[in-house]
């Protein structure tokens, strides 16, 4: 796992909910099964309470168990699907982003800002998935040009990485405006290095102008670039 999740101690022992929640966010680290005394150790709880508390998600199929192994299940998977991160977002950037994939070959995200953190809604895997892989509900850091591009303000063009944080990938990432003109996500194109960026950009300013075609409802493809530019920033 990445860290040990802790869940906050309070006065007379740890709230149901708190357990129960830090026992999801462990699997969800863990990204495969988990026996229930690795599952205790990283949340901090007595092995007990945390064989209690599984049971009770597995009743509630929110995980579910395989053998003396748990990971998380259907029902988690189901009422993730509901949440939008702004209204038709996620099914905005389907087509755009698996033309982008197409395009460039790149792993392609369509992310949104979390608790100070790009949180990828929507991706296509590409050719630099062994050495970047891309996963719904995954994040990544402030510094990267995903996140920059989020952070913002992005003035010139799509802001690119070469390298910077992954060798041999490298990245160019645009802001996702609103109908109305607000960001509301961001998507960007991780490549193999020795790509032209300077096309890479070009394609992701269509894909982001095709997301905002589509939420307008007036297109769903990738276009000309509307009022994404292609000009890099560094």
């Amino acid at each position: 796992m990445d860290a040990a999740v802790h869940v906050r101690a309070k006065d007379r022992g740890r709230g149901v909910l708190e357990g129960a929640f830090a026992l999801l966010e462990a699997l969800r680290q863990h990204g495969d099964e988990a026996g229930v005394t690795e599952l205790a150790v990283a949340c901090g709880v007595p092995k007990s309470t945390a064989h209690r508390l599984l049971e009770q998600l597995v009743a509630m199929e929110a995980v579910e168990r395989r053998g003396l192994r748990y990971r998380l299940g259907a029902q988690l998977y189901r009422l993730g699907q509901a949440w939008q991160p702004h209204p038709g977002l996620r099914a905005a950037g389907r087509l755009p982003l698996h033309r982008l994939r197409a395009a460039t070959g790149g792993s392609v995200v369509l992310a949104v800002l979390r608790d100070e953190r790009p949180l990828t809604v929507c991706s296509v895997p590409g050719r630099v998935e062994p050495l970047v892989p891309v996963r719904d509900g995954d994040t990544f850091a402030l510094d990267t040009a995903l996140g920059r591009a989020l952070r913002g303000p992005v003035r010139g063009g799509a802001v690119l990485d070469r390298e910077e944080v992954v060798a041999g990938v490298c990245c160019a990432a645009l802001p996702v405006r609103s109908p109305a003109g607000a960001v509301v996500g961001a998507v960007a194109a991780m490549v193999e290095a020795g790509q032209r960026l300077d096309v890479v950009a070009g394609r992701v300013a269509e894909a982001a102008a095709g997301i905002t075609r589509a939420l307008s409802g007036t297109g769903t493809g990738i276009g000309s670039g509307g009022g994404n530019g292609a000009r890099a920033v560094r």
